[in-house]
């Protein structure tokens, strides 16, 4: 039987932090942390958000297993054009086991559906997170 042991917003909040230190290979409180002139209720825009993406939606398991949901994520960004969102999508899915290869076949993918100057935009951040990551070859 699956444990329902209820668990408080902060503990979530940790659990959430943890879980994208080990996709993300840092601490993600640094871009949390409130900025000049947000209001109060930005903290609480940071945590939802972060407990929804790392502690809800990445650690689904059941119909998806994590590399496909690694490359199905630097889609959406490569796609979207978001660039910096990107960077950190890519070194998620080498985190999680994806190859630098399956990478650059969802950019053809990418290229095919999303257009080339999007596609070849979105692999030079690609690139650079490769040139970053240890080699595997």
């Amino acid at each position: 039987m699956e444990d329902i042991t209820p668990t408080t917003p902060d503990e979530d909040y940790a659990a959430s932090l943890g879980t994208a230190e080990k996709m993300l290979g840092f601490r993600l409180e640094r871009f949390l942390e409130a900025t000049k002139g947000e209001p109060s209720n930005s903290a609480d825009f940071k945590r939802i958000a972060t407990v929804h993406t790392f502690g809800d939606a990445w650690t689904r398991s059941e119909h998806m297993d994590i590399g496909t949901r690694s490359l199905v994520s630097v889609t959406i960004a490569a796609s979207l054009g978001i660039l910096e969102p990107l960077r950190g999508q890519v070194r998620i899915a080498l985190n999680n086991g994806v190859t630098k290869e399956a990478i650059v076949e969802a950019f053809i993918q990418i290229e095919a559906y999303a257009g080339a100057a999007r596609a070849f935009d979105s692999y030079q951040i690609a690139a650079q997170v490769f040139a970053e990551a240890p080699n595997t070859d």
